[in-house]
């Protein structure tokens, strides 16, 4: 059973009969589920991830201290430390783990302040721009069990998607990178007999036209060590996680080298494809490079437009 299941059985039978037991007032202000930072909180837990840092347990969040004051938060806390320590053979650990616990008793406004950097989730033109995809997939993955005012959905709702231009402007940002990095350096880092170079340009091509895929799937990309393993299951240019793959694992010798330029080719055509296919440009070209301008010229937004083409990497 994955660890989402076992948190969700776990606040069945302990989380919510506490809170209806010991805190009636108090329910209809709170939210509670499984979300942030962990592999189960994606649904990529397996064997390997009860090592360190799993818990069958669930966040509660609370709404500001008007709401729930300090001497309330405080119970909550203690109500919660004596629910069971073990559940379904998982055990609650006695230590909390590196960056702090990651179940409990948490304002909604600390949480989001931590994955987003606004406590309300409302976020900035230079917000949008500047927060890593991978904390703002932290802040609406998993799921929510139980959200008494609705206001927690709402914020996630609001926080599913980048809004429109500032999509744009990151993907541009980032079809600008891959283009840089191999179509223009990788061949002449070989040239120059700079393998060692030339592979740090493969990974470089790698990192930017991933962003890119995810981008034009409309969606955060996670943390590096779930970043293959969420783009295979992408509805879009998924087929490409098995190239960026092979080319991060290959060397850069004689006929390998050839086919990585043709394999990194290939690529920036696909990603051209659906540029088209979304009608995000209108180069006519297989230069990746122009077409992140024209991506970058297509932004509604006069001020965002105008940022410099890397604002938003």
């Amino acid at each position: 059973m994955k660890g989402i299941e076992v948190s969700q059985a776990y606040f069945a039978e302990y989380g919510m009969p506490m809170l209806q037991g010991q805190f009636p007032d108090v329910l209809p202000h709170v939210a509670a589920g499984l979300f942030g930072s962990g592999s189960e909180c994606f649904g990529y837990d397996d064997g390997l991830s009860r090592d360190h840092d799993f818990d069958p347990g669930f966040i509660l969040l609370l709404p500001g201290e008007d709401v729930v004051d300090r001497k309330l938060e405080f119970a909550l806390e203690r109500a919660y430390a004596a629910l069971p320590a073990e559940f379904m053979g998982v055990k609650r650990p006695k230590l909390a783990p590196v960056g702090g616990a990651r179940r409990g008793v948490v304002r909604m406004g600390d949480f989001l302040a931590d994955k987003t950097g606004s406590p309300a989730g409302e976020l900035t033109v230079s917000q949008w721009l500047a927060v890593p995809s991978y904390a703002l997939a932290e802040a609406v993955n998993g799921a929510v069990f139980y959200d008494g005012s609705g206001e927690f959905t709402r914020v996630r709702e609001r926080l599913a998607r980048y809004p429109g231009d500032i999509r744009r402007k990151k993907l541009a940002g980032h079809l600008l990178l891959a283009a840089q990095a191999g179509q223009y350096n990788y061949p002449r880092c070989l040239g120059h007999g700079e393998t060692a170079a030339a592979q740090l340009a493969v990974i470089a091509f790698v990192q930017s036209a991933m962003e890119a895929v995810f981008l034009l799937n409309n969606m955060y990309q996670p943390f590096y060590k779930w970043r293959f393993r969420a783009m295979r299951a992408l509805p879009k240019l998924s087929i490409l996680a098995e190239l960026f793959e092979y080319l991060i694992t290959t060397d850069n010798d004689g006929q390998l080298a050839q086919d990585k330029a043709e394999v990194i080719e290939g690529i920036a055509a696909d990603l051209i494809e659906e540029l088209d296919a979304q009608g995000l440009t209108n180069a006519n070209c297989d230069d990746l490079e122009k077409h992140a301008y024209s991506v970058n010229d297509s932004i509604a937004d006069g001020n965002i437009r105008n940022l410099h083409i890397l604002a938003g990497v």
